[in-house]
């Protein structure tokens, strides 16, 4: 044996000696555009415009940071010759598609990080090639769908963060695939209903993340099917009252937060099959009253904080029942007025002078009492009212294919001349493009009270017959798209009270359809681009409460007037770019107080005048302006927009000269490419602005010919002979003493 093994030892360094400078070279590979640390293996590129990945980055980068770039699409394979990555940070680099197979190749990959983006979808096979992704940040898409399937390759997968997007409903299965998952974010979405078996295949789950949502009654059933689920966050939904009939069994629960709801009325079984309950928080709701709980046998703590809880006799029972199981209550007593802001916790059954406790005291007491229950008692709201009597499951239309697992249906291109019935009355998602039917008739999908998505695009439609949608109680997606529509009669959307999501892009409307739109309380997002809108009029888009995202890019806009669109209390996104607008419609903007992004892209505007953007300063986070003819901005143009403000799109304009922007001081993107900026004195001061930027911001001298093709941030030769700049550099000259300790640190 002793042969043998002298011959490995001297083998094994001359095996490895090829490897070592390879290696090494290797690892000092690094973009001009990026900051390399090539002993930890990691790669910073951030906020410098790109709009692809580096070719230059060492195969041997474990850690790469993107975030703030303009990338747009991740291309396929678009990291094959990063094998050894384990981080990839993406945020804010405008992505708005990730192609199949963008990330095989990457089979170490624990974390990525997608956040901040414009995805609105994502396709089947994006996310292939993932097997040990441990995290995956989505949060602060447009994410309005999720597909069975999408987080299929993922096995390793602990934390999903969907939270931010636009989600409106959860499909049976969603998560399939996600054996491993342990906490799942869907919090600040606007989810209403939730399928059934949407979280099946999610056996590992101790964490549920749903707060910020429109969730009107608690899915218990769904929320079931997580069956080692810990701690469940259900806040800030319109819940109004919480039963046993919810169907909530979860024997592993032992944190359950329903705050800052509406909470009316909680019956005592409500928590009845989650047993391990530990701690529930009911703070800011409606609750006037509450019943002694059953169940929950390990109930430590009950949070009341916020409710108008009265404090009269029908609270005895409640306050023996804290006192017995020894749970701790934060809540305090709303009235009588002799025991308002009492804390619960320190009142005493006797402190409530019920009838039976003796005195006129505890009479009087008892009278109000019986005022009060009659006025004031808190009801269950009324039982659901049952499924249609037509809604039993029939068999398929002969031309189309109806799938009972997913409970989806379709005729895709079956040259169809009329709407068929006969669909499975559990049907939710139903494709009919690319037929030939001009008109909807009266109740054209009656019977199918179940259906979430409704696909009619490519279909020739001109016309959607009053009651149209009557039945469609649970519609949510109702897709028009690429047909013939002029206009929409004031009833054509009516019978569908749930609908949040309206494509009526590519049509003929020449106006608003603000009438049929007030049909649809629910409506989140209303797309109406590439129409031929000129105008938008006072009323025309007001009386929609629940609208955040209105798309009317690419129409013919050249006035929005003044009460137009607010007000829009909810309303985040405005999108009206590609039109032939010819200032910024300034007076429009009031009223929309929750207004997050702007588009004016695209548009004529010439110049920004003072105040442009003065209604939506407290909330505006992204401005778009590029391409927009822009030659002149105002010196306080941007005033109003402050800390909250982002990122800021100037590139493609004829600005020869901008004024700075020192309140603009949280900026995280600013372009401000293809402008003919002329580098003289009066560009001092966006010089100076831009130097104490760490951001690139791809501005270019166009003038004069010396300093031409060189960086506005960087052209110091240039102002060093404008006047104050001396000043200026006196002040930063360091003082000898300070040269002399800094030449000591050195040494």
């Amino acid at each position: 044996m002793e042969g043998p093994r002298r011959v490995s030892l001297v083998l094994l360094p001359l095996l490895l000696l090829p490897l070592g400078p390879a290696w090494h070279t290797a690892a000092q590979r690094c973009p001009q555009t990026c900051v390399c640390d090539s002993p930890r293996r990691h790669v910073a590129c951030r906020h410098q415009n790109l709009t692809e990945v580096p070719d230059a980055i060492s195969e041997l980068t474990q850690r790469l940071d993107l975030r703030g770039n303009m990338l747009k699409v991740i291309p396929p394979a678009a990291f094959q010759d990063l094998p050894y990555l384990t981080h990839l940070d993406l945020r804010h680099c405008q992505v708005e598609l990730v192609a199949e197979g963008a990330f095989r190749g990457l089979g170490r990959l624990l974390l990525l990080n997608l956040a901040s983006n414009r995805l609105s979808s994502l396709p089947q096979e994006a996310l292939d090639g993932l097997g040990s992704l441990q995290r995956l940040e989505l949060e602060g898409n447009r994410l309005e769908e999720l597909r069975p399937g999408t987080f299929g390759a993922l096995g390793a997968l602990a934390t999903l963060n969907l939270a931010h997007n636009a989600l409106v409903y959860l499909p049976a299965m969603a998560f399939q695939g996600l054996a491993r998952a342990r906490w799942l974010q869907l919090a600040h979405n606007a989810l209403s209903v939730l399928a059934p078996e949407a979280l099946a295949g999610l056996p590992a789950l101790r964490r549920l993340s749903l707060h910020h949502n429109e969730l009107r009654a608690l899915p218990g059933p769904t929320l079931s099917q997580a069956r080692v689920l810990a701690r469940l966050e259900l806040g800030h939904n319109p819940f109004t009252y919480v039963g046993e009939e919810d169907g909530l069994a979860l024997p592993g629960l032992r944190e359950l937060l329903l705050d800052h709801g509406a909470l009316q009325a909680l019956d005592a079984r409500a928590f009845a099959r989650c047993p391990r309950l530990h701690t529930l928080d009911l703070r800011g709701n409606q609750l006037a009253a509450l019943p002694p709980l059953q169940g929950p046998g390990r109930l430590r703590r009950l949070r009341l904080q916020g409710n108008p809880l009265w404090c009269g006799c029908e609270a005895r029972p409640l306050l023996e029942w804290l006192a017995r199981a020894r749970v701790r209550s934060d809540g305090t007593c709303g009235g009588p007025r002799r025991l308002g802001g009492e804390a619960l916790g320190a009142l005493r059954p006797a402190d409530l002078r019920c009838p039976g406790d003796g005195g006129a005291a505890a009479a009087a007491a008892a009278a109000a009492e019986e005022e009060w229950r009659a006025a004031a008692r808190p009801r269950a709201p009324p039982p659901a009212a049952p499924d249609e009597a037509d809604g039993a499951a029939r068999p398929c239309p002969r031309a189309c294919v109806c799938a009972s697992e997913s409970r989806h249906s379709g005729c895709e291109g079956r040259g169809l001349r009329a709407v068929p019935r006969g669909f499975p009355g559990d049907t939710q998602l139903l494709d009919l493009r690319r037929n030939h039917f001009p008109s909807v008739p009266r109740a054209a999908f009656r019977g199918l009270g179940q259906l979430v998505s409704l696909h009619l695009q490519h279909c020739g439609l001109t016309e959607l017959e009053a009651g149209a949608l009557a039945g469609l109680g649970s519609l949510i997606y109702l897709y028009l798209s690429d047909n013939q529509l002029a206009g929409l009669r004031a009833a054509a959307l009516e019978g569908a009270p749930r609908l949040g999501y309206l494509y009526l892009e590519r049509n003929r409307f020449r106006q608003v359809p603000g009438a049929a739109l007030r049909a649809l309380p629910s409506l989140f997002s209303l797309h109406l681009q590439n129409n031929a809108v000129d105008r938008l009029q006072p009323g025309d888009l007001t009386g929609l409460p629940a609208l955040r995202w209105l798309y009317l890019s690419g129409n013919r806009i050249t006035q929005v007037s003044p009460g137009a669109i607010g007000p829009a209390p909810e309303l985040e996104k405005l999108h009206l770019d590609r039109n032939r607008l010819q200032g910024v419609p300034t007076g429009a903007l009031e009223g929309l107080p929750a207004l997050l992004e702007l588009q004016l892209s695209g548009n004529p505007l010439q110049a920004l005048p003072d105040g442009a953007f003065r209604p939506v300063g407290r909330s505006l986070q992204h401005l778009f302006l590029n391409s927009s003819g822009l030659e002149q901005i105002s010196p306080r143009a941007f005033w109003g927009l402050g800390p909250w403000l982002q990122s800021l799109h100037l590139q493609k304009n004829q600005l020869q000269a901008m004024p700075a922007l020192p309140h603009l001081s949280q900026l995280e993107l600013i372009d401000l490419s293809g402008n003919p900026f002329h580098c003289d004195c009066q560009l001092l001061p966006l010089h100076r602005w831009l130097m104490g930027l760490n951001l690139r911001v791809g501005a270019v001298c166009a003038a004069p010919p010396s300093a031409h093709g060189q960086r506005v941030k960087a052209a110091t030769a240039i102002f060093e002979t404008c006047p104050g700049w001396a000043a200026r550099k006196a002040k930063r000259t360091p003082t000898p003493r300070s040269s002399a300790r800094r030449t000591r640190r050195k040494g």
